[in-house]
C-alpha cells in the first residue's frame, strides 16, 4: 500500500490532463511514479522531460539504459 495517496484523476489542471493522457495512450494505463507525482504537476512534468531527455540523448546505450531503469524499479520496489 502506498504511503502516498495516488491521483488517478486529473482533475481541471492542464498539465495532468495532458501528461495522463499521454501516458494512458502510450503506455496503457498511469504508472505509479505518474500518480505520486501528481501531486506536484511542475516537479512531475520536469521529470518526464529528463528522462526524455536522456532517452533521447544517445548517451546511454539501450542496454546501459535498460540496466537503469531495471536498478531504479528495483530500489522503488518496483515489480515490473
Amino acid at each position: 500500500m502506498p504511503r502516498v495517496r495516488e491521483i488517478e484523476d486529473p482533475g481541471d489542471d492542464p498539465v495532468l490532463s495532458d501528461v495522463f493522457a499521454k501516458e494512458r495512450e502510450t503506455v496503457g494505463f498511469l504508472l505509479n511514479t505518474t500518480k505520486v507525482q501528481a501531486h506536484r504537476p511542475g516537479i512531475m512534468k520536469a521529470a518526464k522531460q529528463l528522462a526524455a531527455a536522456v532517452d533521447k540523448s544517445g548517451l546511454l546505450g539501450p542496454e546501459l539504459l535498460a540496466l537503469v531503469y531495471l536498478r531504479v524499479a528495483l530500489i522503488n520496489g518496483c515489480p515490473f
